[in-house]
């Protein structure tokens, strides 16, 4: 197959599971046979870079705007898609991006597109923003050929919100080994004496909540640990600036981390904490358990969903006092938490990429030969009547 992957900042992975998602599903639709073309952001991929992990990037322009950005650089992304690329088929992510496929499932190229985990919840965006965002995502399984998420627990979710179940599919998750500690000699850290937390620095995802917390534990607790914060956001200043003027001298913030030293901080990790309230699967969950981290989570249903019986959670309604709570008893039981990353490990194995890529490959499979049609109009419909045979018709 001739795949598009539409919506996402591009690879290299740099700054989101949407990226990192596509960065390791196109490596191995590579790998197995298929094209691959990944359209990608000049201000977050390379422009000199047109090749990576053997898929083809393509670079376009957008407007550098928290509300534009993305909607942009997909809506150019889609034209030159049905205009110069014209593929078997199209896999955009991100709900707001719904309206675009309509270009490419309109010009007959099967379209799949991935809502992951229901951005309209998410805090940061205003008032007339979520109400798109509900918009986009309630008529994402119209639109598109096939609308999917990461997370059952946001299935169910989008089901009572809008009437229909769509599919779901995992994220994945996948431990490159490395077992050396440069990033924390160089961070000051000793392996397995700091808290770590790993996310865009967005309200939804309370770093400041985590901050708090940790700043209400007596230092005779902590015994020497620190919290580190890895992350950042765009658009964000000052939120980031009230998360730090929160912190007390325990709390380490060394901004982004990719690659080697993210893997490095989450293998040596005391404890990975996740307090995100929003969204499906989280990746930071599935990667800390892959390094074999303990992890504590936001008793939010896909976390809780993501995490089974291998993590630790905390009340998210009650909120820092609940979670100091949770911290303060894991930081007093180092037998729990041992017992707490072996399970950790255990669990991870079900989230292969692999395995993942084997699905995202039927779909598209399924997609390209038998595209949906997409559903009847009530009014259409004879109750108790037979389904009709139906045979597509060329584009």
């Amino acid at each position: 197959m001739k795949i598009a992957i539409l919506g996402t900042r591009g690879i290299p992975a740099a700054y989101s599971g949407f990226e990192t998602a596509a960065e390791h599903l196109a490596a191995r639709f590579v790998e197995r046979g298929h094209q691959v073309t990944v359209y990608c952001r000049p201000h977050v991929v390379d422009r000199e870079l047109h090749e990576h992990v053997g898929a083809k990037l393509v670079h376009l322009p957008t407007i550098r705007n928290k509300y534009l950005d993305t909607f942009v650089h997909t809506y150019l992304s889609a034209e030159h898609c049905v205009r110069r690329l014209q593929p078997d088929v199209a896999l955009f992510f991100i709900a707001g991006n719904s309206p675009l496929t309509r270009i490419t499932r309109k010009a007959g190229v099967p379209t799949v597109i991935n809502v992951d985990g229901l951005d309209s919840d998410r805090s940061k965006w205003p008032a007339a923003a979520k109400s798109y965002l509900r918009f986009a995502e309630r008529n994402a399984p119209r639109w598109a050929d096939v609308a999917l998420t990461d997370s059952d627990a946001v299935a169910d979710i989008f089901d009572e919100r809008y009437g229909q179940r769509i599919e779901v599919i995992p994220y994945g998750v996948e431990d490159p080994g490395y077992e050396t500690i440069d990033t924390l000699e160089r961070l000051g850290l000793t392996p397995g004496e700091y808290v770590l937390f790993v996310g865009r620095l967005e309200p939804e995802n309370n770093p400041h909540m985590l901050v708090d917390a940790f700043s209400r534990i007596p230092y005779s607790v902590t015994r020497g640990k620190k919290l580190v914060i890895v992350g950042g956001a765009p658009y964000a200043d000052e939120f980031i600036q009230s998360v730090h003027r929160g912190a007390d001298p325990r709390v380490v913030f060394p901004g982004y981390v990719f690659g080697r030293g993210y893997w490095e901080l989450q293998k040596h990790a005391y404890l990975t904490a996740v307090p995100t309230e929003v969204g499906g699967t989280h990746p930071v969950i599935l990667e800390a358990m892959a390094a074999g981290a303990a992890v504590l989570v936001n008793d939010h249903a896909p976390n809780v969903e993501t995490i089974g019986a291998a993590g630790a959670t905390f009340s998210g309604a009650e909120g820092a006092p609940a979670l100091a709570r949770a911290l303060e008893e894991l930081l007093l039981d180092p037998e729990r938490v041992a017992r707490l990353k072996d399970a950790s490990r255990e669990r991870a194995k079900a989230y292969s990429w692999d395995a993942v890529t084997t699905q995202y490959e039927t779909l598209l499979h399924r997609v390209v030969a038998g595209r949906s049609f997409g559903p009847l109009d009530e009014s259409l419909v004879v109750s108790g009547a037979p389904a009709p045979e139906l045979t597509r018709l060329a584009p």
